[in-house]
């Protein structure tokens, strides 16, 4: 019953999380559509009153006229729209969602026994968890620093984003050093969306709320708040896009379990990130293709570096092939503990990802994704149930 718990809660938790994160990335990048699609005020009153820009729009059968002050307007209303709960419930979510499915067994998700670094393969569950925690608020210190030390004027963003690209590419690599190869993408996006949600908690909600004090004082906001605003938001939207594709990368093995992954990382993040520069200025008037087609490209890279090695199924192939009943045997001692319609190892009530190999006939309908995720060593997890690489090269001369 503590099983099934804690699975509805997680499945509960996923659910809240997505409808969360759904709302606040649409709204953001509504806002940075908006800012950017902004054109000079043809009325002449809207200029005089402070209108900086506005945009018309049409949605549900209904007209949109949107309008943005360069300075504070005469009145602000009571009722002003404050955008900042959908960033915490999605993070809060998203680390109630860790934890359950990562930290409450460590040992099993997060210890990477494979690593180079022999401190990092030979952690204990607990210190895993430290080291996690430690990573996420890490990554957001150094970023932060970057962004107060290079650009604390926002004069100087463009060399400010060439030190963050280059931050990530650092994260990508500790990561995967660190951690086994799903959670280092996992751990990858989540310092990714802690730096989000903190800009909205520690910058852009402050300084907003600065501002409209301010200017219901009667005096002058400082621009300062609404430049670093902006500069955090804009950040927040490149971000977007390598955070959702990383958040959904523990389906994929083929990307976390290479030698190389914190390179495909890499490069799933740099792509995203181009992709998401093309409709920002789409939205400015400006198209310019080159940005998707890079950001395609780079996607295409990952996919040669991600492809199985010729060299391996070459070597499987040249054995003599086993039957369906060997590597279910296999299969049976090392994967249906957990692989099973009534898994026996504790903490699973249910098989994951649905495949069960009770039977034979359950196994050769993955064969498949059987031989991708044990030829790569994804799997089992952590080898914990000490799959030798015999088993593993049977299993990948395995042919029906």
């Amino acid at each position: 019953m503590q099983a099934y718990l804690l699975d509805f809660t997680n499945f509960m938790l996923r659910w809240l999380h997505v409808i969360a994160a759904v709302a606040w990335i649409g709204e953001s990048i509504y806002f940075v559509m908006l800012d950017n699609s902004l054109r000079t005020p043809k009325a002449a009153e809207d200029r005089e009153k402070g209108v900086f820009g506005e945009m018309w729009a049409v949605h549900g059968g209904g007209f949109y006229h949107n309008q943005k002050y360069a300075s504070a307007p005469d009145k602000l209303p009571e009722d002003l729209h404050w955008s900042f709960w959908k960033a915490y419930t999605t993070w809060l979510t998203g680390f109630g969602l860790f934890v359950i499915l990562y930290m409450v067994n460590p040992s099993f998700y997060l210890v990477n026994p494979d690593s180079d670094w022999a401190w990092a393969a030979g952690m204990s569950g607990w210190q895993a968890n430290g080291v996690a925690l430690a990573f996420l608020l890490a990554g957001w210190v150094v970023y932060n620093e970057l962004c107060k030390r290079i650009s604390p004027d926002m004069q100087r963003d463009g060399l400010l984003s060439i030190a963050v690209a280059m931050m990530m590419v650092v994260v990508a690599y500790l990561s995967s050093q660190i951690f086994s190869g799903r959670a280092a993408f996992l751990l990858t996006g989540a310092v990714m969306a802690t730096a989000m949600s903190a800009n909205v908690f520690f910058w852009i909600i402050p300084g907003q709320r600065r501002m409209v004090k301010a200017m219901k004082a009667g005096d002058a906001p400082n621009p300062l708040d609404g430049k670093r605003g902006k500069q955090r938001s804009v950040h927040n939207t490149y971000f977007t896009l390598p955070v959702v594709l990383l958040m959904i990368s523990n389906h994929y093995s083929f990307a976390y379990s290479h030698e190389l992954a914190w390179v495909i990382m890499s490069l799933f993040i740099f792509a995203g990130a181009l992709i998401r520069q093309y409709f920002v200025l789409m939205h400015a008037g400006h198209k310019r293709p080159a940005y998707p087609a890079a950001g395609v490209a780079l996607l295409l890279v990952a996919l040669w570096m991600a492809a199985p090695s010729g060299g391996g199924q070459a070597n499987a192939t040249a054995a003599v092939a086993p039957d369906l009943d060997e590597v279910h045997a296999i299969v049976e001692a090392r994967c249906v503990a957990c692989h099973s319609r009534e898994p026996s190892q504790p903490g699973f009530t249910a098989p994951p990802a649905g495949m069960a190999y009770d039977t034979a006939e359950q196994l050769r309908a993955q064969q498949a994704k059987v031989k991708e995720v044990v030829a790569s060593g994804y799997m089992p997890l952590g080898n914990m149930t000490g799959m030798t690489d015999e088993e593993r090269e049977t299993i990948a001369a395995w042919e029906e």
